[in-house]
């Protein structure tokens, strides 16, 4: 008799244990929120924009060069007032592809609006089979950065390095060489507020470097010039 009145207790003991472990299961990992640059700047143009200016010469665009810490996808974030020498990531926010490449899509984007911009097989095949080397510009992105001066102030942080190279009879010459450092203020402390800012600082950075070859370009304008085909 104890038995049998055992065996009820037992299973309903039972039923209660298993409902309290599924409830104490661990909630599948959230998915991470993915940011890009947006859908490109001929998909938010106004459909009357005006002609294009006078196209400038064909300008090569080298693939761009960073550290290895910004080789990856996190969004980072500095507390610069207290240890700007720490880079921390977004824990559930990531870019899409690394910043770099993200960067270079959009500076093409700018530079095709006046003028034709080659990769660096196109460059090199163009070389190869028509003799013609246009300029190469070379890009290092060195910082990429949601920047904090305090809690609730923050800035969205770029600074590259671009050089611009011209092929001649002699070999490889650097027309110039400068460093691009822009800050845009960023209207939240997180995520979201960050890639806005970033966004923002990346277009008035890829502005100014275009701004910058073509008055380099003006002043010294492309002389027509050959390789020697290769057949």
């Amino acid at each position: 008799m104890r038995m049998k009145n055992t065996l009820p207790a037992l299973a309903s003991l039972g039923c209660v244990l298993l409902v309290a472990g599924c409830g104490m299961l661990p909630d599948k990992p959230a998915r991470a929120t993915l940011y890009d640059f947006g859908p490109g700047l001929s998909a938010t143009a106004p459909a009357t924009a005006a002609a294009p200016a006078t196209a400038l010469p064909a300008l090569s665009l080298a693939e761009f060069d960073s550290n290895t810490r910004l080789d990856g996808t996190q969004i980072l974030y500095r507390l610069g007032y207290a240890d700007a020498n720490e880079l921390r990531p977004y824990g559930q926010s990531r870019w899409s592809l690394p910043p770099a490449q993200l960067l270079r899509q959009r500076l093409r984007d700018t530079l095709a609006e006046r003028r034709t911009v080659l990769g660096p097989e196109e460059s090199a095949t163009l070389a190869r089979t028509e003799g013609i080397v246009p300029d190469t510009l070379r890009i290092s992105l060195d910082e990429f950065s949601h920047y904090f001066d305090a809690p609730a102030s923050s800035t969205g942080l770029v600074r590259l390095r671009a050089t611009l190279v011209r092929t001649a009879t002699g070999g490889d010459r650097v027309m110039g060489q400068r460093t691009f450092t822009v800050r845009r203020p960023a209207a939240s402390a997180d995520a979201p507020g960050g890639v806005k800012a970033l966004i923002a600082a990346s277009d008035a950075a890829m502005a100014e470097v275009v701004q910058w070859v073509d008055q380099l370009q003006q002043q010294e304008p492309p002389q027509p010039r050959t390789a020697a085909p290769r057949r």
